[in-house]
């Protein structure tokens, strides 16, 4: 479980026990109830990072909903975008797809449309992480959704990250998107269910 379900958790379970006192033991077993999703929500499961400098793993657990070609821009090389889907039920928590160094974070205020809708990657807030490796940069996008009120990113620009390593949360339903160079060769489909840190997105060849 990660840091930040304690300023839930907390709260919730001493009104379980504020109501117990006062014989209120509905009530107090509806907090140890919401007291149980907060750490089932908040769960940090260990992953087994897969081997091989040339691979990009997920950096959420989720259903992937979109994979589509980036058409080259003066700003942008063409490249892949793989978007997953959190729903309620996932892991929240989100890794770095690549061994590299967050090389730009960037957040934006936005809307809060429900995340499997594809405007989301468009409009909706979201933290904006660009990681650069060895051999490729790739893009990661926690993208809030219309229960995910907040995003969190544990890291700041100039950080060393291992491939796998925790980088951030999203509270509450959610969508993450990965852009990857055109050289990546992905590993992945549309329907596809992935797991953050441990299923493989692609690799360069």
């Amino acid at each position: 479980m990660v840091s930040d379900a304690y300023r839930f958790l907390i709260p919730v379970l001493l009104a379980a026990l504020v109501l117990a006192s006062l014989d209120y033991p509905t009530l107090a077993l509806v907090c140890l109830l919401l007291a149980g999703f907060v750490c089932f929500f908040f769960r940090n499961p260990q992953r087994e990072i897969p081997d091989g400098g040339n691979l990009v793993v997920s950096p959420a657990d989720g259903k992937v909903v979109k994979i589509a070609v980036l058409p080259e821009s003066e700003t942008n090389p063409s490249g892949h975008l793989v978007s997953i889907f959190l729903n309620i039920l996932d892991v929240h928590v989100n890794r770095s797809p690549i061994q590299g160094e967050l090389e730009q974070f960037e957040y934006r205020r936005g809307r809060f449309r429900v995340a499997f809708d594809e405007e989301a990657s468009r409009v909706n807030e979201q933290n904006i992480l660009t990681i650069r490796g060895r051999q490729l940069k790739v893009t990661v996008k926690q993208i809030a959704g219309i229960l995910a009120r907040r995003v969190v990113c544990w890291k700041k620009p100039g950080h060393r990250l291992e491939r796998g390593e925790l980088i951030g949360l999203i509270r509450f339903g959610s969508r993450v998107d990965i852009l990857l160079p055109k050289e990546v060769t992905l590993r992945v489909k549309v329907g596809d269910k992935v797991k953050g840190g441990s299923s493989i997105i692609g690799d360069l060849p």
